[in-house]
């Protein structure tokens, strides 16, 4: 990470901060404490924060009321929580967490391994999101700078191929780009493979969770699938709502199904709760994967159709799998 980044826990007790601090002591972060509620809302008005670890039971102003203030200042109202507590695990307390804002529950006695991997992920967010404002910022500057008007209309159209949440590129870039790989693949007759992705149960997190957790979630499914690709040559956008895809240039069948194998572990890895899928407690994908060697009676609908069925058939199976087509 370019800079370190705030974390701030909040517990009453000292003896569970030095435990939390003891389990994130590695991690490229800057950990702030707070032993109270009030004092935790205070220090989110002097310093900005990736994530808050906050224990629901404290004296005068318990997890809850702090959650509840959060999300009433315009300054924290996106701020993630994690609840960190020792209370019950009946559905109507985690379901109380979620009502005030909480992304996620952990329960004492907290798992080092699982408690680092949820934070690493938030950080991670966290500094792509700073990334992208200081790329607008800059690209604001630059646009500023830009008089001639045929420089501005070159700059719009760079942007009208970039999809606006995740940063990747869009349905029009992988119309683009799939027209040209075709032509290449017909006239090099080459392989071209298509992997297409879909996560499991998103309406349902969506619903459940909220839009603003739904849209984090899609930015790091997008990362995971552009970091899943290793070729310059290779190519993944978003085709629309969850789906995604993946164009491999000179990749057959078995090419393309390592491509979707390392995509689907790296989405699992990603260990994003949604207690809301029927297939695992965290957010998976179900993959297509198709590939053809372009003769002049095909066309692009073609390779799309077919592997729109294999995810389709992937689905069908019970989804959280990956099929290819005949």
């Amino acid at each position: 990470m370019s800079e370190q980044v705030n974390i701030l826990i909040v517990d009453d007790k000292p003896g569970n901060i030095l435990v939390l601090e003891g389990i994130l002591e590695n991690l490229e972060c800057n950990i702030i404490t707070a032993s109270s509620g009030n004092v935790a809302l205070g220090l989110m008005l002097e310093y900005d924060f990736a994530l808050v670890l906050l224990d629901v039971q404290m004296p005068e102003m318990d997890g809850f009321e702090t959650a509840t203030l959060m999300k009433g200042s315009e300054r924290t109202k996106v701020l993630p929580i994690i609840f960190v507590t020792a209370i019950s695990k009946e559905q109507w307390c985690i379901f109380k967490g979620y009502e005030v804002g909480a992304v996620d529950y952990l329960f004492k006695p907290i798992e080092p391994i699982v408690l680092k991997s949820k934070v690493k992920v938030f950080l991670e967010l966290y500094e792509q999101k700073r990334l992208l404002k200081k790329q607008a910022e800059l690209l604001e500057i630059r646009v500023k700078e830009l008089l001639d008007l045929k420089q501005v209309n070159c700059y719009l159209e760079n942007l009208s191929t970039l999809d606006g949440l995740t940063g990747i590129p869009n349905r029009r870039s992988f119309d683009q780009f799939i027209e040209t790989s075709w032509k290449n693949a017909m006239r090099e007759q080459l392989q071209l493979s298509l992997v297409m992705v879909d996560i499991d149960f998103f309406k349902d997190y969506n619903d459940n969770y909220g839009h603003l957790k739904g849209d984090d979630c899609l930015i790091l499914v997008a990362k995971m699938l552009l970091s899943s690709i290793k070729r310059p040559i290779d190519f993944v956008a978003r085709y629309g709502g969850e789906e995604f895809m993946a164009v491999l240039t000179n990749t057959g069948k078995q090419g393309a199904l390592l491509v979707a194998e390392r995509m689907k572990k790296g989405i699992e890895q990603l260990a994003i709760t949604h207690d809301y899928s029927d297939v695992a407690a965290w957010v998976t994908v179900s993959i297509g994967v198709a590939e053809i060697i372009p003769q002049p009676t095909d066309s692009i609908m073609d390779l799309i159709k077919n592997v729109d069925q294999a995810l389709y058939q992937a689905k069908q199976d019970g989804r959280n799998k990956i099929c290819c087509s005949l």
